[in-house]
């Protein structure tokens, strides 16, 4: 697992996304996550898409990611259900054919869990929005190599960091992964913008080390 080196996109992104709301840091009153987890930090990447001049900022800044680490990509795809949108942008900006892979594949018609058109042999970037535990993100990369792709890597706009999907990556052949922030960073960036306090601070690394057990 690979991460951006490029810390002032890695502050902007957390900026953006503590600007809009699409993360929401709340210590004291904990989100319950569909796994039944604790969590002091609630993300929702989508809500980028409600705002014009950002979204096209994080488009930006996934097209120059992909162009600095990546050569001679044929098609990029999106992770539906987050990505598809952020996708077909990133696409559109690199003149390039999109495809977005399912979960799973369809209970009905075709069957497919990838739509759209490519070939046998088309290298892919896999454009994601979040990566939490790693688990649907690597699910979809092996999907596209199943159906003849060459997974050249993914890019996702924001990481929590787990270590769980650290080993993940590591473990997944080597597929690079790039985040343009995470939370390390996004944490860092709240306090200075008095978002939350320095008191806050090991609390929440805490999280990012025990999330299946803290606040229980």
């Amino acid at each position: 697992m690979v991460n951006s080196k490029m810390n002032s996109i890695e502050k902007q992104v957390a900026s953006y996304l503590l600007e809009i709301g699409a993360v929401q840091l709340r210590p004291d009153e904990p989100f319950t996550w569909a796994s039944g987890w604790k969590s002091p930090i609630y993300c929702d990447n989508r809500k980028l898409l409600s705002f014009p001049e950002i979204r096209t900022r994080v488009c930006d800044f996934m097209v120059q990611t992909i162009e600095e680490h990546f050569k001679n990509i044929d098609v990029i795809a999106g992770v539906a259900t987050g990505a598809i949108a952020i996708g077909a942008l990133v696409a559109q900006k690199m003149g390039k054919p999109f495809i977005y892979v399912r979960p799973q594949p369809k209970d009905h018609g075709t069957g497919n869990q990838i739509e759209g058109v490519f070939k046998h042999g088309d290298r892919v970037i896999i454009i994601e929005d979040l990566i939490s535990t790693g688990t649907s993100s690597l699910n979809s990369a092996v999907a596209v190599a199943a159906a003849g792709c060459i997974v050249e890597g993914m890019v996702a706009i924001f990481s929590y960091n787990f270590p769980s999907a650290r080993r993940a990556f590591e473990l997944s052949s080597g597929l690079e992964l790039y985040t343009l922030s995470n939370y390390d960073v996004l944490i860092e960036t709240a306090v200075e913008k008095d978002l939350i306090s320095e008191s806050d601070l090991e609390m929440l690394r805490d999280w990012r080390f025990h999330p299946d057990t803290w606040g229980k």
